[in-house]
């Protein structure tokens, strides 16, 4: 059995966050995630991404973010149990918690932080008859390397964040870029959008809207897509590409956690938000897996709950102690191992 004094379920970069704050105070961590690596969606789905709203990164690739993460939790020795989702929780009789995943590993902790982002997910597809046809032929809902899309004709589909920085970010790298979205009207950042339309005056990306993609074409491998363009008077067009690329977002799914008698509203977790408590007292949620009024989906917002979260944790499990929390500017960091690096930390001065 696998004990620590916070079982973090979720090794994406709230996850790994906490790690660090919880090791600043003297906290041992271990992660569960059903990936099999750490870093959550940024490694799995988007490595390649450019995430632009991280403090102190004007821009940082999602990859890159992740392995910053595990460089700066190095010296406080977590624990990973990786390629195994958790799958039954049970409260012991000494007010800890045992958690139990999918291949029967054991995990006992007073503390568990749910941090599992969207869950498990699966793409929302877009409404056309031989999609499946092609995926993989020239169809992906995720884009992991960019240079895969070197020199060649793409069309994204969607109206959302990742649509709009996909498109900006290609436009350097494919041959041609097209953007349909079905509206006029993007969801997106605002900057985000200016810099598409911006990209269409310098004739580096085509923008096609109001219009949806329909049909796919192609012998074995896409060769083109039909699009109908709405207005008053409907047309079709037929683009000749590469890769249709459709990003529509996640359907998420919380999985066995849904079972855990936490309090559930629309797939996401309740908390409070003074420390991110979910209504089974030791259990927190932080992240996207979270829900409360004002709930942003931000991993910077991950971050502050993480933090809360910790200094939380620790009035759990010494509720006779009292401690200083001094700036991170003082001193360096001490690994669990007695190691210490010339980097912020955060001095806690317990007092029995």
């Amino acid at each position: 059995m696998i004990k620590t004094d916070i079982l973090i379920i979720g090794a994406g970069p709230t996850g790994l966050f906490a790690v660090f704050e919880a090791g600043l105070l003297q906290l041992k961590c271990h992660l569960i995630d059903a990936l099999p690596q750490a870093g959550g969606q940024c490694s799995e789905i988007y490595p390649k991404k450019p995430i632009y709203d991280i403090p102190g990164f004007p821009e940082v690739l999602a990859g890159d973010l992740v392995n910053n993460l595990m460089e700066q939790i190095k010296a406080f020795q977590p624990g990973f149990t990786l390629g195994e989702r958790a799958n039954t929780i049970e409260k012991l009789d000494d007010g800890t918690f045992l958690v139990t995943t999918n291949k029967g590993t054991k995990h006992n902790a007073p503390i568990i932080a749910i941090a599992g982002g969207l869950g498990s997910f699966e793409p929302r597809k877009p409404l056309i008859n031989n999609l499946s046809a092609f995926e993989d032929k020239g169809v992906a809902y995720f884009i992991k390397d960019p240079e895969v899309y070197r020199n060649k004709k793409v069309l994204i589909a969607g109206g959302g964040d990742s649509a709009l920085d996909w498109s900006i970010f290609l436009a350097d790298v494919a041959s041609e870029v097209t953007l349909v979205h079905r509206r006029n009207e993007f969801r997106g950042a605002l900057d985000s959008v200016e810099k598409v339309q911006t990209l269409k005056n310098l004739g580096k990306i085509n923008l096609i809207t109001p219009a949806e993609v329909v049909d796919l074409r192609g012998a074995g491998k896409l060769e083109a897509v039909v699009i109908n363009k709405s207005g008053e008077r409907e047309e079709e067009i037929i683009k000749e590409i590469d890769e249709f690329i459709p990003l529509f977002g996640l359907s998420p799914k919380l999985g066995p956690i849904g079972n855990w008698g936490l309090e559930i509203e629309k797939n996401a977790i309740k908390v409070n938000t003074f420390d991110y408590q979910t209504n089974i007292p030791g259990i927190y949620a932080i992240g996207d897996v979270n829900t409360y009024p004002g709930k942003l989906k931000l991993i910077l917002c991950g971050f502050h709950e993480a933090t809360l979260m910790c200094q939380s944790a620790y009035q759990r499990i010494f509720p006779d102690k009292k401690y200083v929390m001094k700036y991170t500017t003082v001193g360096g960091v001490s690994g669990f191992d007695g190691s210490k690096k010339e980097a912020p930390k955060a001095v806690v001065k317990s007092i029995d």
